[in-house]
This record gives structure tokens, C-alpha cells and sequence, in this order.
């Protein structure tokens, strides 16, 4: 489905792996100061006394993680950056570095790790992290993506997944459901694709939906907007899994129950109509959908006054005490225990 527009193809073994880093390296610049020594030499060398440092690390695999046949390489660059950049947020962090490995077949010419990484050479500068290292191998499976990410954080200021209260109120940032519905539709896609391949698809209905599943954002503006606020969350996730899976995280590691109500949970309207498309049920997929990369947080009562009405922060319900267990609350006012359907790599390929 994704035409190849550069005939281009100069084999890997032209430059040998340092050729093949120094090449793909040369135009990452380095922002923080923290950074003393990053890509050309044994290791990255980080100067990182002055506040917590948070880590995290994704791997990405082609065919369980992603599907090349509709993911462009840049974006899928400049996802395996976000996915981990999402993490740190969650943390209440400010990313700062990241390392990026791959393993790559020899099916891949030069121009298609040069678009990978130019994906990811985007993510950076947006985001303003430094890329300080890596690795390069090769693979006899596919595509192998390993992104680790740094960041950098107050210790007064760091959030945990532990420390929501009952009563505590339960809010998400943007819309949720839309990453999940934009792989259907390319799933479809790709089966009509098969089928046809003269058949060229119209996906102008979906470019939200599909947008969101192949260049998701991390939600830095959301941890820059809580400073702005005064606002410290009580426990934060970001949601990757699905919002059952996460709620399901905050509760069982904080030791508290939930109440969340199915008519406050905040859905796009190219969500709505492409689930009645699909004749899926909406609330379905965002409890369960996956891959959104918003957060999810727990705020005590007294902030709520200082999000009100914001149009980034959706509540959509509150903790309670253990005992009471967890519930939605449905549109009819039925509370349905919620267990997670989550998207899970081990079992789900796309």
C-alpha cells in the first residue's frame, strides 16, 4: 500500500555498521547541557547530579508492533520515540536523552533506515531530547526498533503510579479509542489491498483516527500544563495498554477501587462514526482500544477548581475505597466491573 517513491537502493554492507551509524548520526546536535559526550565514542557520558533521573525503554517489533505494508518508516521513526517519550511524561519528567538500537535485514537498502531515522531525528527536535547512542545489527527476522529514553525530574516533583486516595478524582488528557479505530481501518485497508492492488483507498473520512495510530504525539504540553496550573497528580500512567489496563494499574498499585462513568469519557466524533462503521461499540474500544499515548491521573479534590474546564482535562470519574471494588458506570447507571481487555504484543500482531 505505501508506494516507494525513492527507487534508490544502495545495500547496507557499502558503509559497514560505523560507516552506517556515523552516516545515520550526522545530523543529530546536541541540546542539553547535561549531555557532556553523546553519538562517537565507547559510550555516552551524561551529567545528571542535579535532579532524578527517570529511564525507560520500548522495544518495537515488526509484526507484532507494526505492520510495514501501511507504516510509513519516518513515522514509525518518530513513533518508537514517542512511545518511550510518553513514559517519561508519565513520571512527571522532562525527557532529555535517548539511545536508539536497531536490527535491521539486509532486505533494507540504506534509503529506508535513512527515512527510519528521519523520523526519529524529527521526534528529537521536536521534543527537544538529545540522541546520545545505539547500535546497529543485523537481523534475520525483519525490522527490530530498541529506544531507551532519559529524562529528568525534581525529586519533589516526581509521580508515581501508587499514590492515588480515595475520593482522589480520575482525569484524562485528550480523546481515547482513536489509535485503535486507525488500525481497523488500515487492517481493512490492507485486506481490500490484497484483494486488489490497483485499488488505491480513500482514507480522507480517517486521517484523525490514522493519524493517531502511525505519528501519535507524547503529551509534554499536558506535564508543562500541570506546572502552569500548580497542579501535582497524585499517581499518573500513560495509557499504551488500553484505559481498563491502566486504571487497573493505578488501583492495584495505589490499593484503592474507582468509580469511572461511561458518559464522561471523552471520544472523537471520527471515533463514533467509524465504530458504528465497524458496528463496534465506542466505550469498547476506549477501555480497551490501546496505544493513545494520553495520561491518565489521579487529582485530589481541592484541584479540581484549577482544571475546570479545560479543554485538555477530561474527569471521568473517582477513586473510592478498595472494598468498593471497580466499576463503570454506565450510560443506564449500571455499575459493570471493569477488567482489562488490553491491548496485549504477546498475543495481538498490528
Amino acid at each position: 500500500m505505501i508506494e516507494d517513491k525513492n527507487p534508490q537502493r544502495t545495500p547496507l554492507e557499502e558503509l559497514g555498521e560505523f560507516g552506517l551509524i556515523e552516516h545515520l548520526t550526522k545530523n543529530f546536535d546536541i541540546k542539553h547541557t547535561t549531555t557532556v559526550k553523546g553519538i562517537g565514542d565507547d559510550a555516552a557520558v551524561l551529567d545528571l547530579t542535579a535532579k532524578q533521573t527517570v529511564i525507560t525503554t520500548d522495544l518495537l517489533v515488526e509484526n507484532v508492533h507494526f505492520d510495514l505494508s501501511y507504516a510509513p518508516l519516518k513515522h514509525l521513526g518518530y513513533k518508537a520515540v514517542i512511545v518511550n517519550l510518553s513514559d517519561v511524561y508519565a513520571m512527571n519528567a522532562t525527557a532529555s536523552q535517548i539511545t536508539v538500537s536497531i536490527a535491521v535485514s539486509n532486505r533494507f537498502p540504506l534509503e529506508a533506515l535513512e527515512a527510519l531515522y528521519a523520523g526519529i531525528e524529527t521526534a528529537a527536535k521536536i521534543y527537544n531530547v538529545d540522541v546520545v547512542g545505539g547500535d546497529t545489527t543485523s537481523s534475520t527476522t525483519g525490522l527490530i526498533i530498541s529506544v531507551t529514553a532519559l529524562g529528568e525530574v525534581d525529586k519533589k516533583d516526581v509521580v508515581y503510579r501508587d499514590g492515588a486516595k480515595p475520593n482522589d478524582l480520575l482525569v484524562v488528557s485528550g480523546d481515547i479509542g482513536a489509535a485503535y479505530m486507525g488500525l481497523q481501518v488500515l487492517e481493512r485497508e490492507k485486506e481490500v489491498f490484497k484483494v486488489n492492488p490497483k485499488n488505491q483507498p480513500d482514507l480522507e473520512a480517517y486521517t484523525y483516527i490514522i493519524e493517531r495510530q502511525l505519528k501519535p504525539e507524547a503529551r509534554k504540553d499536558i506535564i508543562e500544563l500541570l506546572k502552569a496550573l500548580e497542579v501535582k497528580p497524585t499517581a499518573m500512567i500513560d495509557i499504551s495498554d488500553g484505559l481498563s489496563s491502566e486504571i487497573l494499574h493505578i488501583c492495584k498499585q495505589s490499593d484503592v477501587g474507582v468509580e469511572i462513568y461511561e458518559n464522561k469519557i471523552p471520544l472523537d466524533p471520527q471515533v463514533i462514526s467509524t465504530c458504528e462503521e465497524f458496528n463496534i461499540d465506542s466505550t469498547t474500544i476506549a477501555l480497551n482500544g490501546g496505544e493513545d499515548y494520553e495520561l491518565l491521573m489521579t487529582i485530589s479534590q481541592k484541584d479540581f477548581p484549577k482544571i475546570k474546564g479545560n479543554p485538555n482535562l477530561t474527569v471521568i470519574g473517582f477513586m473510592t475505597e478498595k472494598n468498593r471494588g471497580m466499576h463503570l458506570i454506565t450510560r443506564g447507571e449500571q455499575a459493570i466491573p471493569i477488567i482489562a481487555k488490553g491491548w496485549n504484543a504477546m498475543n495481538n500482531a498490528g
